[in-house]
């Protein structure tokens, strides 16, 4: 029997490999995006195997090879087919292939995953597929390759899971060259911003990436930021429509929300975004004022994944963390840090709480942390040191509301109601994780209010609601900050084809100018354009880094020492 653990993107690949349909929940099924893994039947699991060669983060194992710390996953994939019975009833062997809705073609397509259809599909070997396979519902077939204009030149701005399934269907679907765009001189979006250095595993999905990163139809330019300040090297939305057949836009949502109460701004508050790119090494991120001669305790305002991230670097080992890529910066801070409670506060009750039952688990399973759970809005919850002097603690509060965050220069104390009653908290630091919401990018219509870029099925939409033609969105910038990996590749493989019924219909119109005529204008704007072999550069310099310390790697913190490193050739 395989199980899937931690780890798990979503990505569904593996449901498109399996021989008797044994994985759920599929793309179509209730519960897919929202669940926290996706989960094999035990009783219907045949041992095949075909599922872990799939699996782009080597989530997946046999139970018998499950080390301590995951061996709770056999339970949480059982259990799940115990409390949803009923969607065991439609389940049999999958004949021949699985719908292309998961962009991986037939199950003999090879263990990379992503491209199958013919060998006559196109030049770059990824297979064509059925757009009527996917959840969008429009309706048009294209059983091949659909015809459309010759030379087709496609951006995709943003380097994230959105943007990586972007172009990876676009390469799929038609004979268009592509040109990915992204702010920072390293790919990754939010795979390498976002996720917590100690879950390696889902960082694996990169590697399905920059495969397309080296088809010959696509060309990389990063530390290249989309925006009007023209004299600061950027390029405007209004240039790349020019110069482009279509943009896709999947530029993610990295603000976070506020909470809106009194000393929110106080030095000691803070945002879950801000730390998050701190301990990821993200250039620019600001440092958390952490503080030694407090009272040692941290509050985080939210309950979803990235709260117990959050809550969980804070109270690691530095021991632990320092076999990580965790920013060096973030490393040394931590390790002189005297956090020694973290409390984790929720406004609704511990089973309306967003975190997953994985990250959850996971926190049980740091050496040396104490988990207390107050879900009685009634009950009086001391907050102070752990029972044993040696270790950390992390409280969940429930049925929590913070009113307002006090202290003299600094933040000392937190003021929050449970229940009928309100008391104050001290604290050293207040971290906000209650949300995020897409930046807006001057030149773009914005929707402020929901914090997205305004469109219809994925077409951007100006501010009297008119298509903009050629123009799109992809991710949590199109629908919110909603969903994982998992969702953002069926969200990309919809609006891609969105875009063919518009290309096939007549309603793309044509670049303005050449191709030649961009790549001159990006040598015109700036110096420090990076592309493939410079990506490629800086990440053989940051493994080599680690490789001296014994980690993964050891990123570099700033643009420029980026930029140094991607000049360098290998030798």
């Amino acid at each position: 029997m395989f199980v899937i653990t931690q780890s798990c993107c979503s990505d569904a690949a593996c449901v498109a490999v399996c021989p008797v349909n044994c994985i759920h929940p599929t793309p179509e099924e209730r519960g897919f995006g929202t669940s926290d893994i996706l989960h094999i039947d035990p009783q219907a699991c045949i041992d095949c195997g075909a599922c872990a060669d799939a699996c782009p983060v080597d989530a997946i194992y046999p139970a018998d090879r499950l080390g301590t710390r995951d061996k709770v996953f056999i339970d949480i994939n059982a259990s799940y087919y115990k409390d949803n019975a009923d969607v065991r009833s439609g389940w049999g062997p999958v004949a021949g292939s699985m719908p292309d809705t998961y962009g991986v073609g037939s199950v003999a397509s090879g263990p990379s995953g992503y491209g199958a259809g013919s060998a006559a599909s196109g030049p770059s070997g990824h297979g064509a597929g059925s757009a009527a396979s996917g959840p969008s519902g429009h309706g048009v077939v294209y059983p091949t390759i659909p015809k459309l204009r010759e030379g087709m030149r496609v951006a995709v701005v943003g380097t994230g899971p959105s943007g990586g399934y972007a172009l990876r269907t676009i390469l799929d679907r038609t004979q268009a060259r592509v040109t990915v765009i992204d702010k920072l001189p390293t790919p990754g979006g939010l795979v390498r911003a976002g996720v917590a250095p100690d879950h390696p595993s889902t960082k694996n999905v990169m590697k399905a990436f920059d495969i397309l990163y080296r088809d010959p139809r696509v060309t990389m330019v990063t530390n290249v930021e989309i925006g009007p300040d023209v004299a600061a090297g950027q390029i405007t939305p209004a240039e790349l429509a020019a110069h482009f057949d279509a943009v896709f836009y999947c530029v993610g949502a990295s603000e976070s929300r506020r909470l809106g109460i009194a000393g929110e701004d106080l030095p000691g508050s803070t945002s879950a975004t801000d730390l998050v790119a701190w301990y990821n090494a993200v250039p620019g991120a600001p440092a958390p004022p952490i503080r030694r001669d407090g009272s040692g305790r941290a509050v985080i305002v939210g309950t979803g994944n990235v709260a117990l991230d959050v809550a969980r670097i804070l109270v690691s080992p530095p021991e632990l963390l320092s076999t990580t890529d965790i920013a060096d910066r973030a490393l040394r801070i931590l390790a002189d840090q005297n956090v020694h409670e973290v409390v984790v506060l929720g406004r609704r009750g511990q089973a309306e709480a967003a975190y997953t039952d994985a990250e959850y688990r996971a926190l049980q399973s740091i050496p040396g942390v104490e988990i207390v759970v107050c879900d009685d809005p009634s009950a009086d919850v001391e907050l102070a040191a752990p029972a044993d002097p040696a270790n950390r603690r992390i409280v969940f509060l429930f049925h929590s509301t913070p009113t307002r965050i006090t202290g003299d220069g600094v933040v000392q104390q937190i003021s929050v109601t449970t229940g009928e009653r309100s008391h104050d908290i001290a604290a050293d630091l207040v971290v906000r994780s209650i949300g995020y919401r897409s930046v807006p990018i001057d030149g773009l219509p914005f929707d402020a209010a929901n914090g997205i870029f305004p469109n219809e099925r994925g077409r951007l939409l100006d501010d009297a609601g008119t298509v903009l033609p050629g123009q799109y969105v992809i991710g949590w910038a199109k629908r919110g900050p909603s969903g994982g990996i998992g969702t953002n590749k069926l969200d990309a493989i919809t609006t891609v084809e969105e875009f063919l019924d518009d290309a096939v219909a007549g309603k793309v119109p044509a670049p303005q100018a050449p191709s030649s005529v961009f790549a001159a204008l990006l040598k015109a704007r700036t110096s420090k354009v990076i592309g493939y072999r410079g990506m490629r550069s800086i990440d053989r310099a940051e493994r080599a880094r680690g490789a001296r310390q014994g980690r993964p790697r050891v990123k570099f913190v700033e643009v420029g020492e980026m930029v140094k490193a991607a000049g360098r050739r290998k030798r």
